[in-house]
């Protein structure tokens, strides 16, 4: 079984570590795009050229699953995606877990880039799923590009910032960018130093183990944690074969995934 994961950089990380825990026996790969990142500030028409690229470069290799590990992307590019390569291979999106936040009631906070901060979509997805939850819409500029770059300094300006907008008394935060999960305990850091006393503690949202499901579910795959660990790795660099960046591995989710093979 082979998964393929997609991002402009290692916003993948979360679910491709997702997925090895449920299969440890799977192929990955995951296919990037550093020429062409950040995919963020792109017009939805160039930024769906550059998944469409990203994606079909991963095609070649022929996996059962594509797994479209950016928000940004699944906004705009899903659609073209699915129509190119469905249903030889299944493309699963990424939308941040509004509903299951919700689902608790009270306040709630999503985390999200700028330009999917206010966007016809996050706002069609609350006034969907939100079910009357209180929601606030929480822009971290610089965040993504921080974590990206494995830069703890302008990972905790970005994270201060967006912890200053963001409610004292909300009780779930949805992570909008596939990127905040690997600082999550950042994140969470930062938003319990400023909560109000005698709140029950903040639950965090992210999308990887939700995308990594659906991923085995739609290749007709049961999870298998303790298959044993013979997956491979390869990684796709612009459609390039090439290693894991090196700042990946200031993330535990990359350690996980261990070294890079040539794709095949």
């Amino acid at each position: 079984m082979k998964i393929a994961l997609m991002d402009s950089g290692i916003g993948l990380l979360p679910a491709a570590a997702a997925v090895r825990r449920l299969r440890p026996d799977a192929d990955l790969l995951l296919s990037n795009d550093p020429d062409g990142m950040p995919w963020g500030p792109r017009t939805p028409e160039d930024l769906t050229q550059r998944a469409l690229a990203v994606a079909l470069a991963a095609a070649e290799h022929r996996p059962q699953a594509l797994i479209v590990a950016c928000n940004t992307a699944s906004v705009h590019a899903l659609p073209a995606l699915r129509a190119a390569l469905e249903p030889d291979i299944a493309v699963i999106g990424t939308v941040p877990a509004i509903k299951p936040a919700a689902a608790g009631g009270g306040k709630v906070a999503i985390w999200a880039t700028p330009a999917t901060t206010g966007s016809a979509y996050q706002r069609g997805l609350i006034r969907d799923f939100a079910d009357g939850a209180e929601v606030t819409e929480v822009p971290c500029p610089g965040l993504a590009d921080a974590v990206e770059h494995a830069d703890p300094e302008a990972v905790d300006r970005a994270v201060a910032a967006a912890a200053a907008l963001t409610p004292r008394d909300v009780r779930a935060v949805v992570l909008g960018c596939t990127h905040y999960e690997l600082v999550e305990a950042r994140i969470l850091a930062a938003l319990e130093a400023r909560r109000a006393p005698g709140l029950p503690p903040l639950v965090f949202h992210g999308s990887a183990d939700a995308v990594a499901a659906q991923a085995l579910r739609r290749v007709g795959a049961e999870p298998a944690p303790d298959a044993d660990p013979t997956g491979g790795l390869s990684v796709l660099l612009s459609g390039r074969p090439g290693p894991l960046p090196a700042a990946a591995f200031g993330y535990a989710e990359a350690r996980l995934l261990g070294t890079a093979a040539p794709a095949h």
